[in-house]
Parts: structure tokens; C-alpha cells; sequence
């Protein structure tokens, strides 16, 4: 059976970083697409980051520059580095893991993330 477990998120002042980590059990991540999405109060979910298996990225154009996806294989782990959070970055994070043509098969608890102005 596999397992997302999101940790990270909080509170944080505008300008400032915060790391999301998802440690994944079940599987391998190393093997599979990971990715990271997030939905704001009132809003679509949105895509933030995409790595492949391969190591290809991805980012939503509102993010660009400013998050990093990575991955530890060893700790079977798959991290967010977000920098220069703005008020609008405020939303529940979600890690998914194993993408396919209808959207993604696995799916973290979601953490909270708060930017205050």
C-alpha cells in the first residue's frame, strides 16, 4: 500500500522560505513522477512543480524561480523548496506521486501554508 506523508508547512511572513518534504512507503520514488499541488480557499487546484522520473522538472509559471522540486532517493523522499513566498502562495500543499493520462494515482494528506503580509 503506498503512503504520502507531507510535513512543512506553517506559517511564514512574506519574503521568507519554507521546505515541504513527502516521504513516500509502498514504493519507490525514484521509479515514479512526483509532483506538488496546491488549492487555495475558492480556487482550482493548481499544478506547482512536476519531476520525472528521469529527473525532468516542471513549474507553474506563478512559481517559477522562486520553488524547487527535488528528491532523495535514499530517504525515499521528495521535497518543495519555496523561496520569496508572496500572500498569494497561501494554499494546502498536496504531494502526488505516479502520474498517468487521467491525472495522478497517489495522493499526500496535504499540509498548510500560510504567507502573511
Amino acid at each position: 500500500q503506498v503512503q504520502l506523508v507531507e510535513s512543512g508547512g506553517g506559517l511564514v511572513q512574506a519574503g521568507g522560505s519554507l521546505r515541504l518534504s513527502c516521504t513516500a512507503s509502498g514504493t519507490r520514488i525514484s521509479i515514479r513522477s512526483t509532483g506538488w499541488h496546491r488549492q487555495a480557499p475558492g480556487k482550482q487546484r493548481e499544478l506547482v512543480a512536476v519531476l520525472t522520473s528521469d529527473d525532468m522538472t516542471n513549474y507553474a509559471d506563478s512559481v517559477k524561480g522562486r520553488f524547487t522540486i527535488s528528491r532523495d532517493n535514499a530517504k525515499n523522499t521528495v521535497y518543495l523548496q519555496m523561496n520569496s513566498l508572496k500572500p498569494e502562495d497561501t494554499a494546502v500543499y498536496y504531494c502526488t506521486l505516479d502520474r498517468r493520462n487521467d491525472g495522478w494515482i497517489y495522493w499526500g494528506q496535504g499540509t498548510q501554508v500560510t504567507v502573511s503580509s
